[in-house]
């Protein structure tokens, strides 16, 4: 009954510690967006990096991405997204990670989710999607709104 106790607690204590990391890993993703550090906030994405943003055509490569954003990263106002509620799922041999986050953003309420694989050691995001909410009793008048031309 120890070996298992103890087998349980340090599987929970890896898991633990892989959050921790990711989750500083993702904060700190954020903050060079904040900070408008653009070589640290490109160089967490891997090579295969997507993005997808919050209007219809926004599905960006890293390097669209990059592109897209270097003048707002250069002129000192990228974006602030303070993450929050954020949740941790993983494969079963721990090397991909994918979570969903809540944002707090000039959009008001916002939901992010992201996968990071790990490669050679090191975690990289190789995928985000970013959305506005909107409470269903708001639909209708949203869609009216998006209609309008």
């Amino acid at each position: 009954m120890k070996i298992i106790s103890t087998l349980l607690f340090l599987g929970l204590m890896h898991i633990a510690t892989a959050q921790n990391e990711l989750d500083k890993l993702v904060d700190q993703w954020h903050l060079s967006a904040t900070n408008a550090n653009f070589k640290a906030y490109f160089d967490v994405l891997d090579s295969s990096f997507v993005f997808l943003g919050t209007a219809p055509g926004e599905r960006w490569t890293k390097s669209e991405f990059a592109e897209f954003s270097k003048p707002y990263f250069d002129a000192g106002k990228a974006w602030d997204f303070k993450a929050k509620n954020r949740n941790w799922m993983y494969s079963k041999n721990k090397k991909t990670a994918w979570f969903d986050e809540d944002l707090d953003t000039w959009m008001r309420g916002c939901r992010g989710s992201g996968i990071l694989v790990k490669e050679k050691g090191e975690w990289k995001l190789v995928y985000y999607n970013l959305t506005v909410l909107v409470e269903n009793e708001k639909m209708k008048e949203f869609i009216q709104l998006r209609d309008k031309q």
